[in-house]
C-alpha cells in the first residue's frame, strides 16, 4: 500500500479505538485493510485528485467510468475506486482471514440501507463512518 493508503488505514483504526471499546477484531482487521486492493495498481496522485473531483462533482460519469475494468490512464483511477473493495476482500480472503472482516471490507463503500438486517450492519457502519472521517 502507498504511505498515503498505510496512513489513511491508520487513521481510520484509531478513529474506531476512540469511538469503540472493546473493538471487535474483525472491524480493526476491516479498518486496517479496507483499501488494499489499492495496490494493485499505482496511481499518479492527480489520477487520485481527478477521480475524487468527479466523483463529487459528476458521480454518474465517475461511476460509469469505473463500471469496466479498463485500466487506461484516464479510467484506471475510476476503476481502482470502483473495484479496490471487491479486490481488498480477495487479497484478505487468499491470506485466510476472518470471513467477517473480508465481509466488511468487501462492502465498505455498499449502500448501508441495503445491508441494515444482517448481523454485520452496525460493524459496517462504524467502518463507513470512520473511513469518510479519515
Amino acid at each position: 500500500m502507498s504511505r498515503a493508503d498505510q496512513l489513511h488505514s491508520l487513521n481510520v483504526l484509531r478513529t474506531l479505538r476512540s469511538q469503540r471499546e472493546p473493538l471487535p477484531r474483525s472491524l480493526a482487521v476491516a479498518a486496517l485493510m479496507h483499501d488494499v486492493g489499492k495496490c494493485r495498481y499505482h496511481l499518479a496522485l492527480w489520477q487520485k485528485t481527478m477521480a475524487v473531483l468527479v466523483k463529487r462533482v459528476i458521480p454518474p460519469l465517475a461511476d460509469r467510468l469505473g463500471r469496466e475494468e479498463n485500466l487506461s490512464i484516464w479510467r484506471a483511477p475510476f476503476v481502482v475506486r470502483s473495484h479496490h473493495a471487491k479486490w481488498s476482500a480477495e487479497i484478505l480472503r487468499a491470506c485466510c482471514a476472518d470471513e467477517a472482516a473480508v465481509w466488511l471490507v468487501e462492502r465498505h463503500q455498499a449502500d448501508i440501507l441495503a445491508l441494515c438486517d444482517h448481523p454485520q450492519a452496525a460493524l459496517l457502519q462504524c467502518l463507513q463512518r470512520a473511513d469518510e472521517a479519515c
